[in-house]
């Protein structure tokens, strides 16, 4: 039994970021989900697919959920599931967020939040102008 992911990303956000991250691993370990949205859709209608796909891929371990932006609607969406027992979710997704996901796999919902917050939080850095005197 493993933990679950769903990305909820806007338009095609998730999908290339998990077809990254699987060839950058040669596989995916895990069950990996994605649900686009795009301005056209009802959200009334992507959070009840979102219900169906925790619903459906939730083998007892619990779904992590991510999504790309804070505030927008597949964030929305997504924490319109967080009552449910066995879901977190986690916005800002990036690719070492989800490559972090995929390396620690075997854990537990709880821990594996964890690490994906913290790999995702940790790919960001900014590069400083070396200056040259």
């Amino acid at each position: 039994m493993t933990v679950a992911v769903l990305i909820i990303s806007h338009n095609q956000v998730g999908a290339e970021l998990l077809n990254a991250a699987t060839r950058m691993l040669g596989h995916c370990p895990l069950t990996a989900t994605v649900l686009g949205v795009n301005e056209t859709d009802d959200p009334d209608v992507l959070l009840r697919h979102a219900l169906q796909i925790v619903e459906a891929t939730d083998d007892g371990s619990g779904v992590l959920i991510i999504t790309d932006l804070f505030g927008s609607t597949p964030a929305n969406i997504a924490s319109n599931l967080t009552s449910r027992p066995g879901v977190e979710v986690l916005t800002g997704a990036n690719l070492p967020m989800l490559v972090r996901i995929f390396n620690y796999a075997q854990l537990d919902l709880a821990a594996m939040t964890e690490k994906a917050f913290n790999g995702g939080r940790e790919g960001v850095l900014r590069y400083l102008q070396s200056s040259t005197s």
